[in-house]
């Protein structure tokens, strides 16, 4: 199983820097975060945009991989999107993993320019679009694509990804079309756990999740993949499970995970008084045990 984190672009960079290479130090596969303007109740609190974090964290480290979870449509265009990942898997050696979902019909990302929020089937015809084109683009030295909702027109993305034969794709999505999309496309498949009661136990999450990999193994299937060619993983903190109380409490979570099919286990870089708090030395001490750091 690998273990990896997500850091969120809160931290002004005098103070995240430290944050993203204390998370090489602990020999985490990747350091991800989230590709919004803002974020549910850190709306009104500090937030930094993923690019150029991505950037710099690319620049302060040089082993762990380095990724958003996720970018969406809601306000990102393929054509400078596709720019700005070439650049990122530049400045990173060939480092950059692309998590990639529709986004939501409600938050602020949704509204930030004014518009409606998409209807659900627009959102999910979007992220179709996008997803095919953006592939072309990164891909292709030169696209021309005149679609639904997105064009390019003798778009260039010269010298192209130094990974081959672009930046690693890890889609989002629990329903069919997305899962098709992620078969299709996705080097990885992501999910933060099924949708289950406020009751429902840490065994029914990694039992919900493991019909969830069935799922999408059985839409690898039907494109013609090899289902063990998707990495799937789990962006933990939205699931009933306990992370934290004990490195014997998180290696049963690993295990529960690892059986339903999870490959790598996405852990937020804990922040205090809010949904991700955690104790840092709890924290720092599974991922330690886990790493062998």
């Amino acid at each position: 199983m690998r273990l990896s984190t997500c850091i969120l672009p809160i931290y002004p960079w005098a103070e995240g820097a430290g944050i993203w290479r204390r998370a090489e130090e602990l020999g985490l596969d990747t350091a991800y975060t989230y590709d919004h303007l803002s974020w549910r109740s850190f709306r009104d609190g500090p937030w930094f945009g993923a690019v150029p974090t991505l950037a710099a964290a690319a620049a302060t480290t040089s082993r762990i991989r380095l990724g958003t979870l996720v970018t969406s449509p809601n306000f990102r265009e393929p054509v400078t999107l596709a720019k700005d990942l070439m650049t990122l898997d530049d400045v990173s050696s060939g480092r950059m993993t692309l998590g990639i979902g529709a986004g939501t019909s409600s938050g602020f990302d949704a509204t930030v320019f004014g518009d409606d929020p998409w209807p659900m089937r627009e959102r999910t015809e979007r992220f179709e679009e996008f997803v095919g084109l953006l592939d072309r683009l990164l891909t292709e030295p030169a696209v021309t694509y005149d679609g639904t909702y997105y064009s390019a027109h003798e778009a260039r993305t010269i010298p192209g990804c130094v990974q081959d034969p672009r930046v690693p794709f890890v889609v989002a999505g629990g329903g069919p079309r997305g899962m098709r999309l992620a078969a299709r496309y996705g080097q990885g498949w992501v999910t933060t756990g099924a949708s289950l009661p406020d009751d429902a136990t840490p065994a029914d999450s990694s039992a919900a999740v493991a019909s969830q990999v069935s799922t999408v193994r059985a839409a690898c299937e039907a494109e013609g993949r090899d289902p063990a060619t998707l990495h799937t993983v789990l962006l933990a903190g939205f699931t009933p499970d306990r992370l934290f109380d004990s490195v014997g409490a998180f290696d049963d979570v690993v295990g529960r995970y690892a059986e339903a099919g999870i490959d790598e286990i996405v852990l937020h870089h804990p922040i205090p008084d809010s949904s991700f708090a955690a104790d840092l030395d709890a924290y720092e001490a599974v991922v330690a045990h886990h790493t062998g750091a």
